[in-house]
């Protein structure tokens, strides 16, 4: 199982949004309901998205913008990892180090992390 390895950093809020207003197609996506949040951590180099992804297209919920969903395990939780089409072709508000990762609940909170806090990503 490979693991990426990053550190909290802030984020900007805009997937906060995101995921309340289109909360029944992630749901649907995830199977899970993902706490209104993400948290970013930094890695040390750039991150691919694998092929075997799950997707959210623009066109399924008359938006601009389409998702990637990669699940993972962080804190022995079930985890998505999300990026959007821009930020996986370098052209959007993140670089390809930033990884973006959504769950149940708000992850700074429940583990007490801070920025600078070291996170293993298990794929």
């Amino acid at each position: 199982m490979p693991i990426l390895k990053g550190v909290v950093v802030s984020g900007m809020g805009n997937f906060a949004f995101w995921i309340e207003k289109l909360e029944s197609f992630y749901t649907r996506k995830t199977g899970m309901r993902l706490f209104p949040g993400t948290l970013n951590l930094r890695l040390p180099e750039p991150y691919s998205l694998p092929e075997d992804r799950i997707r959210l297209d623009k066109e399924e919920y008359g938006g601009a913008v389409s998702v990637n969903l990669v699940p993972c395990i962080v804190f022995g939780r079930r985890a998505f990892l999300l990026r959007t089409d821009q930020n996986e072709a370098g052209a959007g508000h993140h670089p390809r180090n930033i990884i973006e990762i959504a769950t149940d609940v708000k992850l700074r909170d429940q583990y007490h992390l801070r920025d600078g806090d070291e996170v293993e990503v298990y794929l």
